[in-house]
């Protein structure tokens, strides 16, 4: 079973991903982190750590955040499917895994999606605006409109909703392990029947809908679904 991975993603080039990258990495002891770079012609994992570490990289953020591993790739975008897997499977013996950039999250399809808004809300590029849409928690400038569609908790970028913050990413990530070890417990042959997962759900009190989510990350298969719940 992967770890749980949260999405660190962004409006834009400077929203602040980083910033947030690191400070759950400095709040979440055991974990990991990938930084993921897109590029033209060649693709590549880099784990060497003086590489990781040279000045103003955001690879040495990580490290100094007290990221377990951290590991940077970099791809075309027709390769991502090759080198991501790789990556993810490299930390895989990790508590979880922090993700930054969006055509990464894009992929993994992570637990949990952070989306980052900076000061410039309005320069919001295309390609990120499906990604704002599945996001689960959102971040903003003071300022910056949170009036966005969708079910995710919003929090501004501020020390006030820090600690706030902080604690929420705590509980969804709690009870993510909780819905990804019922699963596992309950399922047989790769497999679930729909009342048993509703029932996950109610014990858990989530959404019907997050179960039937985490059950497609574990390629879990819910049977004899008759309410359309899943």
């Amino acid at each position: 079973m992967r770890p749980i991975i949260i999405g660190i993603g962004g409006a834009h080039s400077g929203a602040g991903k980083t910033a947030y990258a690191s400070l759950l990495l400095l709040n979440l002891k055991g974990w990991g982190a990938i930084k993921y770079t897109k590029t033209g012609l060649y693709s590549s994992i880099i784990d060497d750590r003086e590489i990781l570490s040279e000045k103003n990289k955001d690879t040495r953020r990580f490290l100094d955040s007290g990221a377990e591993r951290v590991l940077w790739v970099q791809s075309p975008p027709s390769d991502i499917g090759k080198v991501l897997p790789i990556a993810v499977e490299r930390l895989s013996d990790l508590k979880g895994i922090i993700v930054e950039g969006n055509s990464a999250i894009e992929f993994l399809r992570p637990d949990i999606i952070i989306f980052i808004f900076g000061r410039e809300s309005s320069t919001i590029k295309e390609t990120s605006k499906g990604l704002l849409k599945r996001a689960d928690v959102i971040v903003a400038e003071q300022g910056v409109s949170l009036e966005t569609k969708g079910e995710a908790r919003r929090f501004r970028r501020s020390l006030d909703d820090c600690d706030t913050f902080l604690g929420y990413i705590k509980e969804m990530i709690d009870r993510k392990e909780k819905i990804k070890a019922s699963l596992k417990e309950s399922a047989v042959d790769g497999k679930i029947s729909c009342p048993l997962a509703r029932k996950i759900a109610k014990d858990l009190s989530v959404p019907f809908r997050e179960v039937g989510k985490t059950a497609n990350e574990l390629k879990i298969k819910i049977t004899d679904c008759e309410l359309g719940c899943f």
